[in-house]
């Protein structure tokens, strides 16, 4: 039975490691699978799903107002696909994963997203929320704080080290510019003067 999954978690986990393996391992099983990133997100090149350890995969990209429902079809179209991974899934608007949602239910499709749970400020990406709120299973990819424990939020640092309490969501590129924090150094780092 097809399902809609949601992996999330803060930045630099290893998601796009384990989104690339995964396809991997289909395709050593000949089966096919179908990659799709972020169009507008083009740190590992143009349609490219990159990792920070050094793999990488040719993608088809998605933008914002384009019928993920329609690009799935079309795709299923050309040929019998086993699986359906999609990289920076916080960037999908909440149509497009109902559109996803529709491709799992009526075109029995797996489809498994990677991305980010929450931006810098502590809020979720509109992405992120409608798969929580959709999605058949969620794992959390986790990741450590400089404590030592389970990481969940993540800062965001200017060119000096300081950490950024206003801005744009999304910021692409700049990985070093970002650290994954448990919520209590998240909140300290935010300048939370209740925090510890």
């Amino acid at each position: 039975m097809a399902k809609l999954y949601f992996q999330y978690s803060t930045m630099n986990a290893g998601k796009s490691t384990l989104l690339l393996q995964a396809s991997h391992n289909y395709r050593e099983r000949g089966m096919d699978t179908y990659l799709m990133t972020a169009q507008f997100d083009n740190r590992a090149g143009e349609g490219r799903i990159g990792s920070r350890i050094g793999i990488g995969e040719a993608a088809d990209t998605f933008a914002v107002g384009e019928d993920l429902f329609a690009k799935v079809e079309a795709r299923l179209a050309q040929g019998k696909v086993a699986c359906i991974f999609i990289d920076e899934a916080q960037f999908l608007t909440h149509e497009q994963v109902w559109q996803l949602a529709r491709a799992v239910d009526d075109l029995g499709v797996p489809i498994m997203t990677y991305g980010l749970r929450v931006d810098f400020q502590g809020h979720l990406f509109p992405g992120s929320a409608a798969l929580l709120a959709l999605a058949d299973e969620m794992r959390e990819v986790r990741t450590i704080c400089h404590c030592g424990k389970k990481a969940s939020m993540v800062v965001r640092t200017n060119e000096a080290g300081d950490v950024l309490t206003e801005g744009a969501q999304v910021e692409i590129g700049g990985n070093e510019r970002y650290v994954s924090l448990c919520r209590r150094h998240w909140r300290a780092a935010m300048g939370d003067t209740q925090a510890p």
